[in-house]
């Protein structure tokens, strides 16, 4: 598909910052405000660092020019805008060369508690945190990477599996205890309660070809969230793993549907911190 008349063949557009109204920084501080005032406690330390580093807390919608200049000395990452979702090939061309497509747009404010397009309170403040983290950043990139290579084996909707559980919705196991990173959490206020304090969800430790396996809901909370124990092992399994014999591996295994727990799972137990290993049924404290 070809781009929108007004942007340019790889479907970037000018972020035209001046055009905001102040309605619109308005929605924003809004936004700001309140989500930042409940995550710490609840976001990944690498979250709230990149929220320091990048100096997101001063008023209105952040200026990509401004911003990118912390981001490009941070990781050599940058923010482009773009006019609403684009094709797959060309979002894993942007990731694989550090770049990180975002809406240039904002909701309205009958809208702060959902929107089904990101936009781009979801993908400034959701995701560029993040970027500002070396390790995520080399993970993002290699994303890019193998969803090119996807595109090729016809394997996009096992990968956009891997982006959905960590990149949108992952959570991260730190010293303190469970912790939210995923841009789709973090950027919501309903979902950055619920992903870590409600009964209902499975919280299962993250295992690569069981997140290739996994469908996923987008109209509603997640059932199933997956635990990083670290971003050095999240880098570290995506980058030394060949996902071609992977995808070889489970092209003929059944898809795992929302909120099942399956044989070899390991489980985490909120209340009472301890994973249970649905293979032995032995819970082993933590």
């Amino acid at each position: 598909s070809s781009p929108p008349a007004h942007a340019n063949a790889d479907w970037t557009i000018d972020q035209d910052w001046a055009a905001y109204s102040d309605s619109e920084h308005d929605v924003w501080d809004t936004l700001f405000a309140r989500q930042s005032e409940m995550l710490p406690g609840r976001a990944s330390s690498a979250f709230l660092n990149g929220l320091d580093i990048l100096q997101l807390s001063k008023p209105g919608i952040p200026d990509f020019a401004e911003l990118n200049q912390i981001l490009m000395d941070a990781t050599g990452w940058e923010v482009v805008a773009v006019p609403g979702l684009v094709p797959d090939d060309i979002f894993f061309e942007h990731l694989a060369n550090r770049r990180f497509v975002s809406g240039n747009f904002i909701r309205k404010p009958d809208q702060l508690d959902y929107l089904q397009e990101p936009d781009i309170f979801h993908d400034v403040f959701g995701h560029v945190p993040m970027l500002a983290d070396q390790r995520f950043a080399d993970y993002m990139a290699a994303y890019g990477r193998g969803g090119l290579r996807a595109l090729k084996f016809g394997t996009l909707e096992q990968l956009a599996r891997l982006y959905w559980y960590t990149v949108e919705f992952g959570l991260i196991q730190e010293s303190e205890g469970l912790r939210i990173y995923g841009a789709g959490i973090v950027s919501s206020y309903g979902e950055s309660v619920f992903a870590l304090d409600d009964d209902s969800p499975n919280r299962i430790m993250f295992d690569l070809e069981r997140v290739l396996r996994t469908q996923y809901r987008i109209d509603d909370y997640q059932q199933n969230y997956f635990v990083i124990p670290s971003l050095d092992e999240l880098l570290r399994v995506t980058v030394e793993t060949d996902f071609k014999p992977v995808y070889d591996h489970i092209s003929d295994m059944p898809e795992i549907s929302i909120a099942e727990i399956v044989k070899g799972d390991v489980v985490l137990n909120m209340g009472t911190q301890e994973y249970a290993n649905s293979k032995t049924g032995q819970a082993t404290i933590i």
